[in-house]
């Protein structure tokens, strides 16, 4: 095969993908350098340089502020949402492809419906609800709210993966004498691995972020996630920007790791499906 020659090359599509690589490191380039920069001259210095003095102060002084306490909480509002939500989407997307009944497709409408339904317009029943049930300023009450957001797309991307198994196996099994529970363990789950990995990382970054349920639903220091945690810290640290930058850095530390472990299962779990 003949080497590329310049002509064949895309100039502008490599040159977009720079500017676009730009764009993105950027930022967070900047939000790194300014954490490990002192609050004194801050303002002084040149934004983009890297500091003379480079000092790890502000990240101590966001952790003496409780920050492992909002980590700890937002790690199981997370986990807690994440593990819910899958269990009961598995399930009931299993029902949905499984099952040739009325209730069946009904009930998977109803899961499209909720699609629809954006989550500002229901904040104040939730608030009602939450309340009369006494879980208010409980991490429990930004968990159920969030599951509840949480499953209609998880059931739908997980119903559309189950479509692409094959019949044969299932009926396979059931001649085995294998009920559902012992297909849904033994078969789906390995079979659409993938697929769960994808909705478990969505969902799991979408509540790790969430902010709105979090600023109605608790009150109290002890019940704040990482998304509080950082806008009070706007006010505790005044204008210390260096250090509020510190605690973005500290709860984004969390995803990334997760994102670098399981990279390799999210791009199955986006791709599969296509080609079959």
């Amino acid at each position: 095969m003949a080497p590329k020659t310049l002509r064949d090359s895309n100039i502008p599509g490599g040159l977009a993908g720079l500017a676009w690589l730009a764009i993105v490191l950027v930022p967070v380039y900047y939000i790194v350098v300014t954490s490990l920069r002192e609050q004194r001259g801050f303002y002084d210095a040149n934004p983009l340089s890297v500091p003379t003095h480079p000092t790890l102060n502000n990240y101590m002084l966001v952790l003496r502020n409780d920050f492992p306490r909002y980590l700890g909480n937002s790690a199981m509002v997370t986990i807690g949402t994440v593990v819910i939500t899958v269990a009961v989407s598995l399930m009931a997307a299993y029902f949905v492809v499984r099952s040739r009944t009325r209730f069946a497709g009904f009930t998977y409408r109803a899961f499209l419906l909720g699609l629809a339904i954006p989550l500002q317009a229901t904040i104040i029943p939730i608030y009602y609800l939450i309340t009369r049930i006494h879980l208010y300023d409980t991490l429990l009450a930004v968990i159920l709210p969030s599951v509840a957001f949480a499953i209609p797309l998880t059931v739908v991307i997980l119903a559309n993966f189950l479509r692409d198994v094959p019949n044969e196996l299932f009926e396979s099994m059931r001649v085995d004498g294998a009920g559902h529970w012992r297909i849904l363990w033994s078969l789906v789950l390995p079979l659409v691995r993938p697929a769960v990995l994808t909705v478990a990382v969505y969902d799991g970054l979408t509540v790790w972020n969430g902010f709105l349920f979090p600023l109605i639903l608790t009150q109290s220091s002890n019940q704040r996630v990482l998304p509080m945690a950082l806008w009070a810290f706007q006010g505790q640290f005044r204008v210390n920007i260096p250090a509020v930058l510190a605690a973005v850095v500290l709860s984004t530390l969390p995803v990334l790791a997760l994102y670098i472990l399981g990279r390799r299962y999210l791009v199955a779990g986006l791709t599969a499906g296509f080609g079959r």
